[in-house]
């Protein structure tokens, strides 16, 4: 399997693919159906979360650009 690649998306979710798995707080796996990609919700409206269901169209606002995070302290 590939790598995991995390996809920041201008206005809307993160995209997830590659060889990953998602837990919830207490190390459960959630069930993706064989799915090897997913989108994560980043605006907080979908009905469906953690993984993104398209509530954001309209009602969400980040351009994803990269950069360089500060050293670490």
């Amino acid at each position: 399997m590939a790598a995991t690649k995390i996809t920041v998306n201008s206005n809307g979710s993160l995209r997830v693919e590659g060889d990953f798995e998602i837990v919830d707080k207490n190390g459960n796996k959630y069930d993706l159906g064989g799915r090897e990609i997913v989108s994560i919700c980043r605006c907080g409206m979908s009905a469906n979360k953690p993984f993104c269901d398209g509530s954001h169209k309209g009602h969400f606002e980040h351009e994803a650009v990269a950069f360089a995070l500060p050293p670490k302290k």
